[in-house]
This record gives C-alpha cells, structure tokens and sequence, in this order.
C-alpha cells in the first residue's frame, strides 16, 4: 500500500519548471481577451519621455554622467526604462495578486492540486516578470527608434529590468499578504511615487544634499535607474555590479517572504 502511495504521489507530483508553466498559462488565458489592458502599462512611461524627455529636454543642454556629457532626453529614458519595469512588475505582484488572495480565493484551489506555495510564489511572480519584461523591451525599441541609446551594452538593459522587476515583484507581493482591504494600496503610492520622483530619474542625484542623497541612493528603483542608464550609455562603472547583487538579493528575500506567508495564509 505504501508503495502504491508513493507512485501516485510521484506521478501527482510536478517539478518547479512545470509548476511555474502552467501557472504562466493560467495567467495567459486570463489575459488574452483583455489584452489591452495588459498592454495600456506601456503607454505611461512612453509619455513621461515624449513629454519630459522631449519637451523639456530642449530647455535642457544636458547632464554629465560618470565623466560623459550625455542629452537630456537620453539620461531620463534609462531612467523611464527602469520605471516602466518596476510599474509593470507592481500591477500584478500587488493589486492581482491581493485580488486572487484575498477576493478570488485562486491560490486556495490551486493548493487543492499538487501545487505547493513556493510554485505559487514562483509562478506569479513570473507573470510579473514576463509582463515587466515585455513593457521594457518595447520601451527600449521606443529608445533605439528615437536614437537614445549609444552603446551595444544596451544589449543587456532587458535583463537589467527583469532585475528590477524581480526586486519589485518579489517584495511587492511579500507586502501584500499583509494588507487587509484595497485602502492599503495608498501605501504602495506613496512608496513608488516618490521613488519615481526622485531616483534619479529625471536629474542627478547630486542635486541633493548628502544625507538624502544617501536615503535615495539606498532604494531599489535608483539601483535599477543606475544599472539602466550605465548599460544605455556605456559608461559603466562598479556602481552596475553594486546594483544587479542589491536587486538579485532583494528578490531573493521578496520570493522566500512571500513562500513562509503563503504559508502562514493557506496552510493553517
């Protein structure tokens, strides 16, 4: 009898890749009649450069980065690359993801399947990246059709949002087992607004004094914004490798947070 059990668990069983694959699925179905919302994420950062980018930028000569003298329009486009990443990592690590929580009730039938909650963890937290990664590499085609990218190491400006993305998705979804109702979302306004405003996305952070250049150099969208601008421009300095072991260390934490949540949520 025991080893009939074992071999039903095993067939019952799936691995993590698989796990992760159906919940991208389940995700793609829910997503495909309304495309369009998951495709309106894109348009914002877009106007930000348009507007502030383009339109200011001819008010502005431009800005010196790491000792290179670089166009207004093209230091706040790395900047809005990071953005679009974080926004579109945010929209389903925090307000779908409460929702299928805490409304829905999906991850309590998914864990009636073989599905555990680190392969809920994963498999949404996938969704977000693969949303986040789209909106960034058709924001980095909107850059290299406007002429604003000057290195090949742009190459990797993708990977570096999927980072940010990955940073952002992780400890969103971590801090959304913990609200009760949707006037808890005010909170995550307030936290990525001014992260927007002022990580150096729209001027250098040496504009501020010391101490609250430190405090902004300290936030995950300025690491993500650094990471962007020096892989766009091609003047890369250690600052790059600081950022991608800040981001890779924050989603790591977001993802193992989330799993013990879930758990402490849906298993007792």
């Amino acid at each position: 009898m025991a080893i009939t059990t074992m071999s039903v668990g095993q067939r019952a069983g799936l691995t993590s890749s698989e796990a992760t694959g159906l919940l991208l699925y389940r995700n793609y179905l829910a997503y495909r009649r309304v495309w369009y919302i998951f495709a309106s994420g894109f348009l914002e950062p877009v106007f930000y450069l348009f507007s502030i980018g383009i339109g200011v930028g001819q008010l502005v000569t431009g800005f010196e980065f790491n000792g290179q003298s670089i166009p207004y329009a093209e230091f706040v486009a790395p900047g809005m690359l990071a953005a679009s990443a974080m926004n579109g990592s945010l929209l389903d690590a925090t307000f779908n993801f409460f929702f299928k929580l805490k409304y829905n009730k999906l991850f309590d039938q998914m864990l009636a399947t073989p599905l555990t909650t680190m392969d809920i963890a994963r498999g949404e937290l996938s969704w977000s990246l693969l949303r986040g990664g789209i909106y960034s590499a058709a924001f980095l085609g909107v850059m290299l059709s406007m002429g604003l990218v000057s290195s090949w190491w742009a190459v990797l400006a993708v990977p570096a949002a999927l980072l940010v993305g990955l940073a952002f998705g992780a400890c969103g979804m971590a801090l959304t087992t913990y609200m009760k109702s949707w006037q808890d979302f005010q909170l995550v306004t307030l936290a990525t607004l001014p992260m927007f405003l002022f990580s150096g996305t729209f001027f250098p952070v040496t504009a501020f004094p010391t101490a609250a250049r430190w405090v902004v150099e300290a936030t995950p969208l300025y690491r993500g914004v650094v990471l962007c601008r020096e892989l766009t421009t091609g003047a890369l300095s250690w600052g790059s490798a600081f950022s991608v072991v800040y981001l890779v260390a924050m989603g790591l934490f977001g993802l193992v947070l989330v799993r013990r949540r879930l758990d402490r949520l849906l298993l007792t």
